[in-house]
């Protein structure tokens, strides 16, 4: 760890906290909104302990998860989209506090942050299956082809997770509308997921076996 690289995250985790509660207060016109804090605590609380983790045990890992940049122009496209869906969905969310538009009951919302956080979990444990993994497609240096636990059972564990954790974020929030607009993510995650495969299959050594080993990408069984 250096303290660069802490400041750094510091920097970057602060932006991400003013960021969201901008996007979700400011349209709510208050800060009185249950389900705005409880979003915001299982999202940036956990995330405060990850970043301790990889900081000490794998600064690199963070490092490439600050600051990488895409440079294929499909995944750039499926960034821009990604972003759009999380500013419109959090907006929606906080207009719908706003002006009364429907509300979930609390126990939906409160079992949205369970499945919230049991998907941490599980991204957390494909970070440590797989310490290749960056927020960019990539090769790097002598990377292998993972094929133990979640990666026996899909390809892509760390896209599964995510779309818990994305399809959970409008539940937590309360919000019907914010849900239709992030039901747009599996089809944008799926975008992604067909190009990198085409990259890895050309530059990684053993992905094409594997992809004949484990059938699945992202959902066991269906797809």
């Amino acid at each position: 760890m250096t303290l660069k690289l802490f400041y750094q995250a510091l920097i970057k985790f602060s932006s991400g906290v003013i960021l969201v509660g901008v996007l979700i207060f400011l349209p709510a016109g208050t800060f009185s909104y249950f389900n705005g804090w409880l979003f915001m605590s299982i999202l940036f609380i956990p995330m405060i302990g990850a970043g301790i983790v990889m900081m000490f045990k794998n600064p690199e890992l963070l490092k490439k998860r600050l600051y990488a940049k895409e440079k294929r122009k499909e995944q750039s496209t499926v960034i821009k989209l990604s972003g759009l869906m999380f500013i419109s969905g959090f907006v929606v969310a906080g207009l719908g506090k706003r002006f009364h538009w429907y509300i979930l009951p609390t126990e939906i919302s409160i079992g949205g942050a369970v499945v919230f956080i049991i998907a941490y979990i599980l991204y957390a444990e494909v970070l440590r299956e797989n310490t290749y993994l960056s927020r960019t497609i990539e090769v790097q240096e002598n990377q292998k082809v993972i094929d133990t636990g979640l990666y026996s059972i899909v390809r892509h564990p760390m896209y599964s997770v995510t779309l818990l954790l994305f399809l959970s974020m409008p539940i937590i929030l309360g919000s019907l509308y914010s849900f239709l607009i992030f039901l747009s993510y599996p089809f944008i995650i799926a975008r992604r997921i067909v190009d990198e495969e085409k990259f890895l299959e050309e530059e990684l050594n053993g992905y094409i076996e594997y992809k004949q080993k484990v059938k699945y990408r992202l959902i066991p069984f269906i797809w």
